[in-house]
């Protein structure tokens, strides 16, 4: 049954604040797969690329996604996770994938802590790079997609709302 709704996006776009809350209003459970990596790896995100590479979080970040087994789930995944069409097939088996849609200027504006945010940028990329990178990708396995610019908080939650009803 395909009834998690699982939020994708760019860094800062709000997948975890948003998706807390509307789990709240849907009457959903919450998970944060950056949660669980983290608990898997034993350190913070910044901590697992700075210590083991880009290469090894995407695959750890693959396996821990490949590992959920939820129904009736709010999941809040990493930005990275698009670059494993694996992890994209599974969540998309279990839900409905929205994209929360950032243009560049607003994510730059957002994510002031780029240094120690646990951000994938693959081969020492800028973070103009790594956006022009997922963008396609997450266009690619959204089933809706959510313009968050000049939204608030509470404003792209009612949108997770209005696109999942019946969920």
């Amino acid at each position: 049954m395909k009834s998690n709704i699982i939020l994708i996006g760019m860094p800062g776009s709000g997948k975890s604040t948003c998706g807390v809350l509307a789990a709240k209003a849907l009457l959903k459970n919450f998970f944060d797969t950056d949660l669980l990596l983290q608990n898997l790896e034993n350190c913070r995100l910044q901590e697992l690329i700075d210590k083991r590479g880009t290469d090894y979080f995407e695959k750890a970040e693959e396996n821990a996604i490949l590992s959920l087994d939820i129904s009736g789930t709010v999941i809040a995944t990493g930005g990275s996770v698009v670059y494993s069409d694996r992890a994209m097939r599974r969540l998309r088996e279990t839900g409905k994938v929205i994209y929360l849609h950032l243009d560049y200027e607003t994510m730059e504006k957002r994510i002031s802590n780029i240094t120690t945010r646990g951000v994938v940028l693959r081969n020492c990329r800028t973070l103009r790079e790594m956006y022009n990178e997922r963008l396609p990708l997450y266009k690619k396995y959204a089933d809706e997609t959510i313009i968050c610019d000049n939204s608030t908080v509470e404003e792209t939650v009612e949108k997770i709302i209005e696109v999942t009803r019946g969920q």
